[in-house]
């Protein structure tokens, strides 16, 4: 018997390890992500729009709009709407590929560059709220125990596999 479900003795909580397991998940990701919300809403960005500048500004060139999409931490169902509000506020440019005219590149624009310089000093400081008080061994293991988890749904090809 897990620890949570030991302190109501003989209340059943859960069905199953694993939907303890999953419901502390999401009940930690949720707590977290409300940090996070906080700082990104503070510069007019959500979690995905600032995911997606990051990883344009790590490609160093353009990407395509399905490629893009494959990287992004969680799936993005309307990466063309986020992708018409960062390019409304002059943050991403689109083109066409000349190799291939249905593909649409997105490069990041120095405004982008700009804001993610000036997200970076708030957002290691929300990193450090989030999980500052657990130690780099215990960071490394949960970074570890979630990948483990995460393994067999991921696609053999994610960046995240």
């Amino acid at each position: 018997m897990s620890s949570a479900s030991s302190k109501r003795a003989g209340q059943r909580r859960f069905d199953s390890l694993q939907q303890e397991a999953y419901l502390a998940l999401w009940r930690t990701y949720d707590r977290l992500r409300m940090l996070e919300d906080d700082l990104f809403t503070s510069f007019e960005l959500t979690a995905q729009q600032y995911n997606l500048l990051r990883l344009l500004k790590a490609a160093r060139e353009p990407v395509a709009t399905l490629a893009l999409a494959d990287r992004l931490v969680s799936r993005a169902p309307d990466i063309t709407r986020m992708l018409d509000r960062l390019e409304g506020r002059g943050l991403v440019a689109r083109s066409r590929s000349t190799t291939d005219r249905r593909a649409v590149l997105i490069a990041i624009r120095p405004s982008g560059l700009a804001l993610l310089d000036r997200v970076a000093g708030p957002l290691r400081q929300c990193h450090h709220r989030q999980l500052g008080h657990l130690s780099a061994s215990a960071l490394g293991a949960l970074i570890a125990l979630l990948s483990s988890a995460r393994a067999p749904h991921e696609p053999l090809d994610s960046p995240w596999a």
